[in-house]
């Protein structure tokens, strides 16, 4: 299967927490805060399918994320706890990911490299509408502790 694959069923929300400071920035992609890119059309909220295939798995859209941005395995997390799926009219449905950076500092200029920037939540307006709340469920379950689902 191809990355093209992978990142046609899937989307991302990039962020990095800091513990101590308890600072919380996310990835922002232009007018996206989504990584590859930004959702179809008219997505909104979808359960998810009955059976999540092999395209869906978090593994498998981890290692396609550590391939595509040359990330340090071990240097990002998949936060299994996240799980949001959304779907478009007359589109296979898509899920969402939270991969958390666990780097001591926020990698900017690996973000940069590839068209992005790391903002706090407070920074993100004007961003979709469906794409805000998907990040305010990411900041609940970081910040909050949260259980966060579909």
């Amino acid at each position: 299967m191809s990355d093209r694959e992978i990142f046609a069923k899937n989307r991302l929300i990039l962020c990095h927490f800091d513990s101590y400071s308890a600072a919380l920035v996310f990835a922002r992609f232009g007018k996206t805060l989504l990584s590859p890119g930004a959702l179809p059309l008219g997505a909104g909220a979808s359960s998810a399918p009955p059976n999540v295939g092999e395209l869906n798995a978090g593994d498998t859209v981890l290692q396609a994320v550590v391939a595509r941005y040359g990330l340090n395995p071990v240097e990002v997390s998949r936060d299994g706890r996240y799980d949001a799926w959304l779907t478009a009219e007359d589109a296979d449905p898509i899920r969402i990911h939270l991969l958390r950076f666990q780097t001591f500092l926020a990698p900017c200029d690996m973000i940069q490299s590839h068209g992005g920037v790391f903002c706090p939540i407070s920074a993100l307006r004007g961003a979709p509408a469906v794409e805000l709340g998907l990040i305010r469920r990411a900041f609940d379950l970081i910040v909050g502790g949260e259980q966060t689902g579909a």
